[in-house]
């Protein structure tokens, strides 16, 4: 259990990096170059450098976007500079000594720090161990108490000549309001003056709490300790933090015997950890201040810390995943003018992504280079070899599994194709796959092969033709555009293939209009939705011969793509398209995806590069939801934090249901999912710290994306009731989020503005990753990077969804020994004081299990093939619950208890009363007003499931009474 052992451990820094290297900064544009030493903190935190006059610049490891060595880092342009380095000599080892470290807030603002060392493949050692501790899940996932720490060795860092921590960095850290910083100081004993200093020997770690503590002070906290400790006594004893842990941190729909919960003995390490008093460690309390460290601590991370590494399953053919993928990667801003360049390739790959576009173009003479660029728009051009090599490099730092490369080839030149083909087998080598697996021939009916297969690949999508011999010869400039290449196609390891005559000819015609010679007028039109995508021209052999799992083609209907049954064909939507698709057909449209590969891109209509929301498409089960990676708008920022869990490996596993050819799945469902459960969210905002550096009045928005039948989507607080942004308190109701329907396909974002609408913080985590208690929610940046300072205190809980009619039932499974005391109690309270009968468990009409002894009980689509058998309480002798297995995430067995809450939904089906079917004839029928009920209906008895053949054996039937309080007993005995 993560709350006594942290899943994740903090990464390590190495020895060497620690104690730091010498190494010469140059800059390109001063053209200077520095001796400094060049260090990483013993924890981790900050990449710093140490000039000769003892200055330091600090690097925060979590805004290193990438490092470089040898060829692949920065050279001088500076002549000044190469004759420094003696860059123009022959025996010259340069590149043996290079080191970029590549920085910024986003993938487009980036600063390159270039570094030389004094010794060979010092560069290359550094790069690798440096980004290691980048890539590391904590890094940016983080508790609160690790970003906290991180203020505090930086404090300790930056000293004056003297070795002392300047007051005013103080102010420079905690800007929001210098009069708490001030009176937090004098609180500590400390100098709070302007030119004053503080020795770093009188100012441990422990004064940097009690600092804090009078800085940003927790009441909120202080009233959740209240409520659990000792009554009169400032102190929490071990089992008050146990019953506390159990009760409030502690998921409720765990089971308790396959997930024990904590004990005094286990929580008594918690105590050692995080009390400050020593005395009260010896006695083993908590104090009010050791419960604010608590919370703060890795045990609470708001995240499932084992979601973050690389848990799904990665050997489901590839049409199974959620892809990361890009669209018109090159680009740096708008769609219609600015820059491309090479570098967003490295950057897009480097965050996770596993699908990248390149828009090809003839190159001009003399060169006759094939280009990138956005065609008949005012974009620059980059060489594509420069986007290969990016590429190459980058492909698999962040993740080891497959790329696709979606090529909208333009180049009607078979030499500039064959150079474009020529120079993805020179720079990728083996990372290309040129031919199919073995396992996995191209042929109908054989699925894609898994990433796992495809680990270390780069797959090439890109029109591909079939060669009876080499290609034609042809001149210059002489091919038109030809058709694209249809579902007609007869496609490689399709022997004997037959066309669909007229559904084929019709598209034939269509795509030959389309592709022809088309005027101004017709390509802006294509333009306002397709973009240029239908405007490419044919594969010639040497392209065409890449070509193998991602074969494009002009998509014709799903009932076509079902009896060709090819999984290796993909089409391209806009999302225009998509979303018709989805609206008329949405259960084929899944259908489809689980079958083969679909990709979805913005119409061309978004020039500012504006991105659309991936949900709607994802609740489809489109593999590749292409998104401008340049605009960190919120479509943008909830593709980032989803993908950023499985290990940042670029592919997410589909749901179950997503997958299955025989299960059925329509997103637009608003009622239940066959045998998912659904979940209830609860959000209390309790309280933030740190949110800005100004004094802001704030508020917080929380929000929901998941399927569209899922409840209200959004809920904000009030603004603070004051200007404080240090640590303002929100005193509201929970937000609710009642009947979420997948919770696997949902998410949950948290943000928090400040008044006037402006952006202060946010954070997007998937729903199933979310852990149930008090947490602080570490907020990140527009561009998803974490935000050292501000924070939010939350209270979540999940539950499983129970309508209100079924609500005493459950309350019933979980708990059944308390409830039938306190309804007999009830009862002969009642029978004291009317002399009637006793009011019995359920009132007729109520939601309860009718089958009798040993009889399966009625099954539903909540819990579709578990035969259950029920089992009389009173006939119940083993102390130790049947466990039902269940493979389901929703399927968590309720505390003590035989059961989930699914499966007791299940049984719903027999009311009180209701007949059933006998196992040895048909049901009865009702009985006479004030008689005896009749055999063979059911009772409104509660009753415990149990696996078949586990219970007892059955008792003889005894003649019901007629009068008096009915004894507990089996239906119809």
């Amino acid at each position: 259990m993560s709350l006594l052992n942290p899943v994740l451990l903090p990464p390590k820094v190495k020895a060497y990096l620690s104690q730091g290297e010498r190494f010469i900064k140059w800059d390109d544009e001063t053209t200077i170059a520095s001796p400094v030493i060049l260090r990483v903190d013993p924890k981790g935190y900050y990449l710093y450098w140490t000039y000769q006059s003892k200055e330091m610049d600090f690097l925060d490891i979590t805004s290193i976007r990438d490092t470089r060595f040898g060829k692949f880092a920065k050279i001088p342009k500076s002549q000044k500079l190469r004759d420094v380095f003696n860059m123009d000599f022959p025996d010259n080892n340069f590149l043996l000594k290079t080191l970029t470290v590549v920085s910024g807030p986003d993938m487009v603002d980036l600063t390159f720090h270039n570094f030389v060392s004094y010794k060979e493949n010092v560069g290359k050692n550094w790069a690798e161990d440096v980004l290691a501790l980048v890539k590391h899940p904590l890094t940016a996932n983080a508790s609160r108490s690790t970003f906290l720490d991180k203020i505090l060795v930086k404090l300790k860092m930056q000293l004056n000549p003297e070795g002392k921590i300047p007051v005013k960095n103080f102010f420079q850290m905690f800007p929001a309001d210098r009069k708490r910083v001030e009176a937090a100081l004098s609180a500590c004993h400390l100098p709070k003056g302007k030119n004053d200093a503080i020795n770093p020997e009188d100012f441990p770690e422990s004064v940097y709490k009690s600092f804090l503590m009078s800085l940003c002070p927790r009441p909120e906290i202080d009233e959740i300790f209240t409520s659990y400790h000792a009554k009169a006594k400032p102190y929490m004893t071990k089992e008050h933090l146990t019953k506390f842990i159990n009760q409030k941190q502690r998921d409720p729909r765990l089971n308790s015997l396959l997930f024990p919960p904590a004990r005094p003995d286990q929580v008594r390490g918690l105590i050692d950890k995080y009390e400050p008093s020593g005395i009260n460690v010896q006695r083993g309390q908590l104090s009010p201040e050791g419960m604010v460290w608590f919370l703060c601590g890795p045990e609470n991370s708001v995240l499932a810390q084992d979601k973050l590494l690389l848990h799904q399953d990665m050997t489901q053919p590839l049409s199974h995943y959620f892809i990361n993928s890009s669209h018109n990667t090159y680009l740096t801003a708008g769609q219609f003018s600015g820059l491309s360049s090479a570098e967003m390739y490295r950057q897009v790959l480097l965050a996770g992504c596993r699908c990248v576009e390149l828009d090809c173009w003839k190159g001009k003479p003399p060169d006759e280079e094939p280009i990138i660029t956005h065609g008949f728009t005012m974009t620059t051009d980059i060489y594509f070899k420069e986007a290969i090599e990016a590429i190459a490099e980058s492909a698999f730092k962040t993740s080891p599994y497959p790329v696709i490369l979606s090529f909208e080839n333009h180049v009607d030149s078979p030499r500039q194709q064959a150079k474009m083909a020529e120079y993805c087998r020179m720079m990728f080598g083996d990372m290309l796959l040129t031919e199919p697996l073995e396992k996995f021939p191209l042929k109908p009916g054989i699925p894609l092969p898994s990433p796992e297969d495809l680990r270390g690949k780069i797959l090439i999508k890109n029109k591909k033709n079939q060669f009876s011999g080499p290609a034609a010869p042809s001149t210059e400039g002489s091919c038109s555009p030809t058709a694209s290449v249809g579902e007609d196609t007869v496609w490689a390891g399709e022997e004997g293939a037959e066309p669909e005559e007229e559904e084929v000819e019709e598209v034939e015609e269509e795509e030959e209009e389309e592709s022809g010679n088309l005027d101004e007028e017709e390509i802006k039109k294509m333009q306002s939705d397709e973009g240029t995508a239908g405007l490419e021209v044919t594969a010639y052999e040497e392209m065409s011969s890449l070509v193998n799992y991602i074969q494009p083609t002009k998509f014709i209907s799903f009932e076509f793509s079902a009896q060709k049954n090819r999984s290796y064909v993909i089409s391209s939507f806009t999302e225009l398209k998509a979303y018709d698709l989805l609206s008329k057909a949405s259960v084929q449209f899944v259908d489809y995806n689980k079958r083969q590969m679909s990709r979805i891109y913005p119409k061309g209509t978004r020039m500012d590069s504006s991105n659309y929301m991936p949900q709607m498409f994802w609740n489809a089960g489109c593999q590749m939801v292409a998104l401008n990676f340049q605009t960190m708008d919120l479509p943008m920022q909830q593709n980032m934090a989803l993908f950023e869990f499985n290990g940042q490996s670029g592919y997410l596993l589909k749901h179950e249901f997503m997958r299955r050819p025989d299960k059925q799945f329509n997103p637009f469902s608003v009622d239940r999912i066959d045998v998912v459960v659904a979940t209830t969210l609860s959000i209390t905002v309790i309280s933030g710290q740190f949110l800005s550096d100004r004094s802001v009045r704030t508020y917080v928005e929380v929000e929901l994306f998941g399927l569209p039948g899922d409840p209200k989507r959004r809920y904000r607080t009030k603004l603070s009731p004051s200007a404080n942004s240090i640590n303002p308190v929100w005193k509201e109701e929970p937000f609710v989020f009642e009947k979420i329907l997948m919770p696997e396909l949902a998410s949950l974002r948290v943000a928090v503005m400040e008044e006037g609408n402006r952006f202060l913080g946010h954070r997007i985590i998937p729903i199933n990753a979310l852990n149930s208690g008090y947490h602080h929610l570490c907020l990140h940046s527009e561009s998803n990077m974490p935000l050292t300072m501000p924070a939010l205190f939350v209270f979540l809980e999940m539950k499983d969804y129970v309508p209100d009619t079924w609500a005493d039932l459950t309350v019933a499974l979980a708990n059944p020994i308390k409830f039938f005391s306190a309804h007999d109690k009830k009862s002969l309270k009642l029978k004291e004081a009317m002399g009637g009968l006793p009011e019995k468990p359920f009132p007729l009409g109520s939601p309860v299990v009718g089958p009798v002894n040993g009889a399966l009980a009625p099954t539903s689509n909540g819990s579709a093939g578990m035969h259950c058998r029920v089992l009389p309480q009173s006939a119940r002798t083993s102390t130790s619950p049947a466990v039902p297995t269940g493979t389901s995430p929703q399927n968590r067995l309720s505390p003590g208890m035989g059961t989930t809450v699914s499966d007791a939904l299940a049984l719903g089906k027999c009311a009180a009363g209701a007949p059933y079917s006998h196992p040895q004839g048909a049901g009865r029928s009702r009985p006479e007003p004030g008689g005896p009920p009749p055999r063979g209906t059911c009772q409104p008895t509660l009753w415990l499931l149990q696996l078949p053949g586990t219970g007892p054996r059955r008792r003889p039937r005894k003649k019901p009474r007629s009068r008096g309080p009915p004894a507990r007993r089996s239906c119809g005995s």
